[in-house]
């Protein structure tokens, strides 16, 4: 018995050292943690539990018999993060640089089924190299076996990504199922075909950062959802944005109440909005102003900024915010925008998450680059994110819901279950000076006539009152008051259910 023991103890070691000393030093030397270190900082202290130990990989070509080492390049198990379940796996850079295998595969579909029949979360943990050369067809098969549970997984347990290393070929599209995509700035980097190969293809010439850094992915492509200055930054903040989550697809997310009070009103709402009708304003000060103790977790905040979308708390509970940023191409929806804001609000919806949507819209972006690039499409999606979504959605006309984009922005007609207006609001097909010149056009040469066209036009159309006669809009309600009345509808809408027709799945427009 004393000689098994040691034995396991030996074993136990040796794959808990991974890639070995100087491997992990110049991981170090990289700014990066080991795959065991993440996991120490992500999880809470003593409670990861890890499976699959001992794997080793299978493939004797190339000269890999004479080169196992246990575990395979990844460390799988479950733990607890602030005492609630989660699955996890954290690729081992030190070993065979991270690169997948057939057994390596084998390890992270073993904890994604596991989490799949208990109902907990799947966060991973990306540094790899890529597939494993020496084992050919077989490593590709073991992506493809990890994107088949990615894709049975959405919508029943929520799936977080954090790159925290190179991600590149087939790798990224595990990832690109997940939920959410977390990056760390200048050490990890995803594409589909690195910088030698684009070079070799296309000509250019382009540096690993440039081409799939995290200030590309955040900013640019949207890929990601946010950016963190190093490993232990973005560690802690996915503990933080775990909270916000529920388990899985059946349960709520977690109730944390602080001492914000559900009555709150907040005076400074009552001038936030500016008189002129085309100078912006923030409206994240609106959000965080609203939501519990200004407790705002963005996403995506360098991307399509025209829209801000994220997370905050309701009396405890975790809500879904989308916003219009007037600061932003005047908060035009647009191809980017419409995207963003339709992923976000469709996992809320598989996640029981009420939806509370601010809405100051001119319209869709005018433009041949929207049109040549699909905004009728993209745009629709937003449309069908709404439309389709059947958890509580509460809506807060701020200033402008003018035309089309009224319509999609949660209005009364996709199913928005309490729409309030602020009294400034103004609801109409178009704003009034374009409004007047298409119906008047006889009088284009009168500027006094078109004039008192325009401020009849206004006072006929761009308000808030004609819609609440047609029952569009539920209340006007005062700016200060906004949380107030969020609050109390939350609370009505508890015991909502809504069913739609029994359907294989819906067709997106993609």
């Amino acid at each position: 018995m004393h000689d098994i023991t040691a034995q396991l103890e030996a074993m136990r070691a040796r794959a808990r050292l991974g890639g070995g000393d100087q491997r992990i030093a110049t991981q170090h030397s990289k700014g990066k943690l080991s795959a065991r270190e993440r996991l120490e900082l992500l999880l809470d202290e003593g409670t990861f539990e890890e499976w699959d130990m001992f794997v080793e990989h299978r493939c004797a070509d190339f000269g890999m018999a004479d080169i196992r080492i246990p575990g395979d390049g990844v460390v799988t198990g479950y733990g607890m993060i602030n005492g609630r379940l989660v699955f996890v796996f954290s690729q081992d850079f030190t070993v065979f640089g991270g690169a997948l295998s057939e057994a390596h595969a084998e390890k992270i579909c073993k904890v994604m089924d596991q989490a799949m029949k208990v109902g907990a979360p799947v966060i991973g943990l990306n540094d790899s190299g890529g597939a494993r050369i020496q084992e050919g067809v077989a490593s590709l098969g073991g992506y493809a076996e990890v994107f088949q549970r990615n894709v049975v997984a959405s919508g029943v347990v929520p799936q977080i990504s954090l790159i925290m290393g190179p991600c590149a070929g087939g790798a990224v599209y595990s990832p690109a199922m997940t939920d959410f995509i977390f990056m760390v700035k200048d050490t990890s980097y995803m594409f589909v075909t690195g910088p030698e190969v684009v070079k070799t293809v296309t000509h250019e010439e382009v540096s690993a950062e440039d081409l799939g850094g995290a200030t590309t992915h955040t900013a640019r492509s949207g890929v990601a959802d946010l950016a963190f200055e190093n490993d232990v930054d973005a560690l802690l903040m996915v503990r933080r944005f775990f909270n916000y989550l529920p388990l899985n697809n059946r349960q709520k997310a977690p109730l944390r109440r602080g001492g914000d009070a559900p009555d709150r009103i907040d005076l400074s709402l009552d001038t936030l909005v500016p008189d002129h009708p085309s100078k912006p304003y923030d409206i994240k000060e609106l959000v965080v102003k609203v939501v519990d103790d200004g407790d705002f977790f963005e996403l995506q905040p360098e991307n399509a900024r025209n829209i801000v979308i994220g997370f905050g708390r309701m009396e405890g509970a975790t809500v879904g915010i989308v916003a219009n940023n007037p600061m932003v191409l005047a908060g035009c929806l647009d191809i980017r925008s419409s995207i963003k804001a339709a992923r976000f609000v469709r996992f809320c919806d598989a996640f029981n998450i009420p939806v509370i949507t601010f809405v100051d819209v001119p319209g869709f972006l005018p433009g041949t680059a929207q049109e040549y690039g699909g905004i009728i499409k993209h745009g629709a999606k937003l449309l069908y994110a709404y439309a389709e979504c059947t958890v509580p959605k509460i809506t807060v006309i701020t200033r402008k819901a003018y035309g089309g984009a009224y319509d999609v922005m949660s209005s009364k007609h996709l199913r928005g279950d309490v729409n309030f207006a602020w009294p400034n609001a103004e609801i109409a097909v178009m704003g009034a000076k374009g409004a007047v010149e298409i119906i008047f056009r006889e009088d284009k040469n009168d500027p006094a006539k078109l004039a008192a066209r325009e401020a009849e036009y206004k006072a006929r159309f761009a308000n808030p009152f004609i819609a609440g006669a047609r029952g569009y809009i539920d209340d006007v309600i005062q700016p200060h008051e906004t949380r107030k009345r969020i609050c109390r509808s939350l609370v009505m809408l508890r015991g909502k259910t809504l069913e739609d027709p029994w359907r294989k799945h819906g067709n997106i427009p993609l």
